[in-house]
């Protein structure tokens, strides 16, 4: 994305206002999939303010869980401090991947064919007032 169409595609990114918002806040730390957490100021429930700045498309499901605790205020320090390390038969987090190719589609989904295993023969169709 150019420097041209920064201030007009908050989608793809920070806008220049959010940068300018983020000046005086303190860079927390930074996530597997390159996104920036910020903490500074705080809300009006006197909790402290957190941001996370995208890399790439601004998507929610791009946030990895423990992130998601921290932005949340279900942890009190970042997640690399306040959690234990990952177990080995963890999968790490993956982005919502409805609407690409890279989605989910069972057996006899038309993008795959559309072609379904034969019934098996334990099905009883309903029928009413039978």
């Amino acid at each position: 994305m150019g420097i041209n169409l920064n201030p007009f595609t908050w989608w793809n990114g920070a806008s220049w206002g959010t940068m300018l918002g983020l000046r005086g806040k303190v860079r927390v730390g930074e996530d597997a999939l390159g996104n920036v957490y910020y903490e500074g100021g705080r809300d009006t429930a006197g909790n402290p303010r957190r941001w996370v700045i995208y890399t790439g498309a601004n998507d929610g499901s791009r946030v990895p869980p423990d992130w998601f605790a921290w932005l949340h205020h279900q942890l009190d320090t970042v997640p690399d401090r306040a959690l234990p390390p990952a177990r080995p038969w963890q999968k790490p987090a993956v982005p919502n991947m409805t609407g690409t190719a890279l989605a989910y589609r069972p057996p006899g989904a038309l993008e795959k064919g559309g072609r379904r295993a034969a019934a098996t023969g334990d099905y009883e169709a309903w029928i009413p007032d039978a």
